[in-house]
């Protein structure tokens, strides 16, 4: 959309900044599941104690090098490393960690990683009505978008900070739309 087509529409006055807020050091990580072409596969997220999804990683196996594959490529990708780590009691998590976070307080109980658990709920629900997801390419790409959009919905991102609540998404999108 070019800066023209704006002209009388109602976000034509909305400012634009681009960039996300910085996760916090607090993270909570864990695994779910979804179908994919008829085959389980793993979702790797991680939420910091904010609630911002950090990252989302489709992996076909819940083991050690599935876990150090995200962490990888969390830590590649981000300027902050957490000092708390959450998870539930996966046998996986305490070597990883420790691994490639030595620094990192590793804390496992019961109900503590109710935050992730919460978004877990929220994508199984959003992939529900979907058809399905048939390669793991497009379900890393679904599953990394319905993050985005969690992020951007929860004012995440410095994306039309100055639109009204309303018309957040659509104004992010007309920036988005402007920028490219």
């Amino acid at each position: 959309m070019r800066a023209g087509r704006l002209a009388g529409h109602p976000l034509r006055n909305v400012s634009v900044t681009a960039g996300r807020h910085s996760p916090g050091d607090g993270w909570h990580v864990d695994e779910t599941y979804v179908r994919v072409n008829g085959v389980w596969r793993y979702v790797y997220r991680a939420v910091d104690q904010y609630g911002q999804v950090i990252d989302v990683l489709v992996s076909a196996r819940r083991d050690a090098d599935g876990a150090r594959r995200f962490f990888r490529r969390v830590l590649s990708t981000l300027k902050v490393k957490p000092t708390k780590v959450v998870t539930d009691a996966a046998a996986v998590y305490p070597g990883v960690l420790d691994e490639l976070i030595p620094q990192a307080w590793h804390h496992v109980e019961r109900y503590a990683d109710t935050p992730i658990e919460a978004g877990h709920s929220q994508l199984q629900h959003r992939l529900r009505p979907m058809r399905g997801l048939r390669t793991g390419k497009t379900a890393q790409v679904v599953i990394a978008g319905h993050a985005f959009m969690q992020n951007l919905r929860r004012g995440r991102y410095e994306l039309a900070v100055d639109a009204p609540p309303a018309v957040l998404v659509s104004a992010a999108f007309a920036g988005l739309a402007l920028a490219i």
